[in-house]
Parts: C-alpha cells; sequence; structure tokens
C-alpha cells in the first residue's frame, strides 16, 4: 500500500498541469490560422534588430572557466552596461539580406561603421541557397552552399514583440556550445531572422543566446517596397568555402581557446 501511494504522488508530481496542454493546443491552433489565412502577411521591408552583449554573462557561459576567472570578471564589468549595437534585415517572400546598421545605438557614440567587419548574410530561400561574407579571425570568407536548416524545437511560450504575437523555439548549437532561444512571429510566415538563424515557421524576432549572454530583439518594423536592398555585395576578395568549413574554423578556435583555458568571444562575433 505504501509503495502504492509513493507511486501515485510521483505520477502526481510529473504530470503537466492541463492547462499546459491547453495552452500548447491554443499556440499551435493560432500558428495554423495565421500561418494559412488571410491573417498571415506577405512581409516586405525592413527589421531593425537591437544587439544587447552582456559580457559577465558571456563569460559566465564559458564552461571551463574557474569560478575564480568568473568571479573577478564579474568584478571588473558587473557595473559596465551592455555593449549594444544595431542591425537589419532586408525581406521580402523569397530572399533576405543582413548586416550592421551604421545607426548607432550607444549613447555619445557617432558610429564606427569604418572599424566593422565584413559581415553580410544573404539567403535566398525559394533556391535554398546561402551567400555569407564573414571576416573571421583576421580573414574574409565567402560562404556559399546550400541551406541546412537548423533543428529547432518548438516551444509553448508566447510573448509580444515590435506588435507581434510569438511563439519560442529552442536550438542547440553544438558548434559554438550554445543554447539559443528563437521567438518567431505567429503572422509573418517568413522563415528569415537576423545574423545566421533561420528556418522557424515565421519570422524570427528575437534570439537569445544562453540566458541573456547575447539578445538580439526587433524594435522596429517598416513594411515597405524594397529596391537595390537585396542586392548581393560587389565583388569582394575573400576565401570561398563551403559551411562545414566555416563550422570546421569555429570549432578548432573554440577548441584552441578551451585548451588555453581562455574565452573564445573576444576576437568572434560571439
Amino acid at each position: 500500500m505504501q509503495q502504492h501511494n509513493q507511486s501515485a504522488r510521483f505520477n502526481r508530481r510529473n504530470q503537466k498541469p492541463k492547462h499546459y496542454k491547453l495552452l500548447k493546443v491554443l499556440a499551435l491552433t493560432l500558428l495554423v490560422l495565421f500561418s494559412t489565412t488571410s491573417f498571415a502577411q506577405k512581409m516586405e521591408g525592413t527589421v531593425r534588430y537591437l544587439m544587447a552583449h552582456n559580457w559577465v554573462k558571456k563569460m559566465a557561459a564559458v564552461d571551463y572557466m574557474s569560478k575564480q576567472d568568473i568571479d573577478r570578471f564579474a568584478y571588473m564589468w558587473g557595473n559596465e552596461e551592455e555593449y549594444k549595437t544595431y542591425s537589419k534585415l532586408n525581406i521580402n517572400a523569397t530572399q533576405s539580406k543582413y548586416e550592421d546598421s551604421e545607426e548607432s545605438a550607444q549613447k555619445d557614440d557617432p558610429g564606427y561603421s569604418w572599424l566593422k567587419d565584413e559581415y553580410v548574410i544573404t539567403r535566398n530561400y525559394e533556391k535554398k541557397t546561402m551567400r555569407d561574407v564573414i571576416d573571421i579571425l583576421g580573414k574574409t570568407y565567402i560562404i556559399e552552399d546550400s541551406l541546412h536548416t537548423p533543428n529547432w524545437k518548438i516551444l509553448n511560450e508566447m510573448k509580444e514583440i515590435a506588435g507581434h504575437i510569438c511563439m519560442n523555439a529552442f536550438w542547440n548549437d553544438t558548434v559554438k556550445k550554445q543554447k539559443v532561444i528563437g521567438w518567431f512571429a505567429l503572422d509573418i510566415p517568413n522563415g528569415g531572422g537576423p545574423e545566421r538563424f533561420f528556418g522557424l515557421p515565421g519570422l524570427i524576432l528575437e534570439i537569445n543566446i544562453n540566458n541573456g549572454a547575447l539578445v538580439i530583439t526587433a524594435d522596429k518594423i517598416e513594411q515597405k517596397k524594397l529596391t537595390t536592398e537585396l542586392d548581393l555585395p560587389k565583388k569582394i576578395k575573400g576565401k570561398k568555402i563551403k559551411e562545414a568549413a566555416y563550422f570546421a574554423i569555429l570549432k578548432k578556435h573554440f577548441d584552441e581557446k578551451r585548451k588555453a583555458e581562455q574565452p573564445p568571444f573576444w576576437s568572434i562575433r560571439y
């Protein structure tokens, strides 16, 4: 009898509440509704994103750094404001181009466009191809490949971002060892997003990496007819590689920093 009671209590504790299931059903219903009816917006225009870097949280997410190093870093940088920049995504039904913005997001910062590395992310969703120009570790690479969709897991939470109801999803970045939460708009069925993130049922309006170490949030959405905004960059000198080679470069960098017990984020974008 005692064993039966313990088993019953265990089952009750591990059962998800009814409202959890109802919420998930409602969210999925809204997703289907927005994506397949006149509610769905045919997005064409520009999305501005605010990128906020939290250096203390970035250091805390490096699992091989000692507690002493993390505490010392927090003491030195804990009172500093998050470092913020703007980026922009030009997108229509079949293509997108993402790059840094010349707008300044920092107070008393006139901008530093002349210092920025090359970073232009282009997607052709119709042809399922990519062409990215990325400066990394002192070299310029041109990544030309077919699109490989991240293995997102759709979750059940919802919130409003830039006037749009969004649902969240999770992706485990095994190359950078990062936990990524993406929030996608239920009423904008474009699969694009900021940085190199894409592949969700709606336009990605927020990315949260490692519990706030880096948060990229849409703060302005302008629907307009695009003209030259989606044009590919002019000829840029760089080494052409496939995406797998790009991941190999990142992996080597992270492995070297782990071996040296140094944080990896100083010399790469994030």
